[in-house]
């Protein structure tokens, strides 16, 4: 990812997938340590913003199991025998 030619797609915009897969490019450059302070930066900045998208999925994702899960354990009202 070169974060100074190429516009990057707003994080917001992004699925897990794509920010985790795009969040893994940034560290990996972070890793080089080929770029300027200033790119380093910048990169950092998005690494970070890219790792709260990853956790906001992953919050989201979380919540809607135990949901399923309770559904799933919870009889409902047209299950209860009659008397």
């Amino acid at each position: 990812m070169d974060a100074m030619t190429s516009p990057a797609p707003a994080i917001s915009d992004l699925s897990y997938e794509q920010a985790r897969d795009e969040l893994i490019r940034v560290v990996n450059e972070l890793e080089q340590g080929s770029s300027t302070l200033e790119q380093s930066l910048a990169l950092w900045e998005r690494g970070e913003a890219l790792a709260r998208r990853c956790e906001e999925w992953l919050i989201g994702a979380k919540a809607r199991l135990d949901a399923a899960r309770l559904a799933a354990t919870t009889p409902s009202e047209d299950a209860t025998p009659a008397r």
